[in-house]
């Protein structure tokens, strides 16, 4: 077992040397954009896999609609019979803005559900602000729902200042809390459908005829460039500040992810909002996998156990296998344990699965999970062992160490009295002898 501990030590120190710094960076492509992100989405917990500034401030352009819509949505009871009617007020705030409209009329009465579809498959400005009257009675009441549900879903970086992401320096967001918005909002299945869709076909109105609309998320479209056949749900952006910003989910062999884009910069007349957002989906599809690495059954590390006569070293193993999405190449030998025991030495007897500690695992210096540890096998103590080591532990228990103390003083005590008794007696014994001088000596005689 000494010989197991010192191979799994060696072996340990060993990956520290093995593991490469840029695990969790895309090196197969040219990234052109300011901040992003790629997230494994597991139904247990999340994955991010990469970043870049994914906490920087940074504006989001229409991907601001995926907010509106959530509000809208919690807002509106009953999306498909209710009527929102385009105003004055609204068509105000969108003119000269070069936002992307409907054409709405001012009077037109639109369905919500089609305002909604108008905002989220095509970033309608003229439907968001019909939408934000609607709900929040003024643009300044509909930012304020805005931002009390930034709040209520986590968004810890972010402001809005209005619905459909035109700029604002005080409108602004990260790569992170777009991740966690849009996390909310493709759960809702009305939001994630439209967002799904290549094209939506607004019902006619009362000014005006049926219309096809179609969506501004190229991934999507099978008739675009930029199509990507594994990407689903998605929402794009732009403004000149916020540059090209994409979030987009992706599917592929029962892997889900989500990748994010912000501020991607046009090269050579091309588009790489698109493009950095199909490579990163390449980049996960083809270099990650959920993968067990090793069994519950293998020791990992063993201590000292004592009252037992059979071993003096206790096996600790995971209480579980360890499973994680990790690069293909990645294997036990790749990983690094923080194991954490609850004691230096254990006392038998203990029974197998009997949790002694804990163990962080790591990849790349980057935290991939925890398990407990636990007994890898049941010890039996020994009865004189026990006998011989309770004796011990009751001889020098607290008690015994305060009787040792009293009985050593009363000791003390004891010999300072008998010095103390003996030292009278021997003065009392003493006798003074004094000579006669020879006038008594006579006088004595005489007598």
């Amino acid at each position: 077992m000494k010989k197991f501990l010192i191979c799994v030590l060696c072996l340990i120190l060993c990956s520290f040397f093995v593991i490469p710094a840029n695990a969790y960076q895309i090196t197969e492509y040219e990234m052109h954009h300011e901040a992003g992100m790629v997230v494994y989405l597991d139904k247990n917990e999340d994955v991010v896999i990469y970043e870049k500034n994914a906490d920087k401030k940074m504006y989001p352009g229409s991907i601001t609609v995926l907010l509106t819509a959530l509000v809208m949505v919690d807002e509106i009871p009953d999306i498909e019979n209710t009527k929102i009617v385009y105003t004055n007020y609204a068509n105000n705030l969108i003119l000269g803005t070069g936002s992307v409209v409907l054409n709405l009329k001012v009077g037109e009465e639109i369905s919500a559900k089609d305002a909604l579809a108008a905002l989220l498959v095509s970033s309608c400005g003229d439907a968001a602000y019909a939408i934000a009257e609607h709900v929040g009675g003024s643009k300044e009441g509909f930012a304020k729902l805005m931002n009390e549900k930034a709040a209520e879903i986590g968004l810890t970086n972010s402001h809005f200042t209005n619905p459909v992401g035109l700029h604002d320096d005080e409108h602004y967001t990260t790569a992170r809390d777009i991740y966690k918005l849009a996390l909310v909002c493709f759960k809702n299945e009305l939001i994630k459908e439209l967002c799904s869709s290549s094209f939506y076909k607004i019902a006619a109105t009362n000014m005006s005829k049926e219309r096809t609309i179609v969506t501004s998320n190229m991934l999507i479209n099978v008739t675009s460039n930029a199509y990507y056949k594994y990407a689903k749900a998605g929402k794009t952006g732009y403004t000149e500040k916020a540059g090209r910003c994409v979030v987009s989910t992706g599917k592929y062999s029962g892997y889900e992810y989500m990748v994010i884009v912000l501020n991607a910069k046009t090269s050579g007349g091309v588009r790489n909002d698109f493009k950095d957002a199909a490579n990163m989906f390449r980049w996960a599809f083809n270099n990650f996998e959920y993968k067990s690495v090793f069994e519950s059954t293998t020791p990992v590390a063993e201590a000292p156990i004592k009252l037992a006569r059979e071993t003096d070293f206790l096996p600790i193993c995971f209480e579980s296998g360890f499973e994680a999405l990790l690069p293909k190449d990645a294997n036990a030998s790749t990983l690094v344990f923080d194991i954490k025991l609850d004691k230096e030495t254990y006392s038998a007897p203990i029974k197998k699965g009997t949790v002694v500690g804990t163990a962080d695992i790591y990849y790349a210096e980057e935290k991939i999970g925890s398990l407990n540890l636990v007994a890898g096998q049941s010890v039996k103590s020994d009865f004189w062992l026990v006998i011989i080591d309770a004796a011990k532990r009751f001889l020098t228990s607290p008690f015994m160490i305060v009787v040792y103390c009293l009985v050593g003083l009363a000791a003390v005590v004891f010999l300072i009295s008998v010095a103390t008794l003996n030292s009278g007696k021997k003065k009392r014994r003493k006798v003074k002898y004094i000579p006669l001088s020879k006038e008594k000596y006579n006088d004595f005689n005489d007598k």
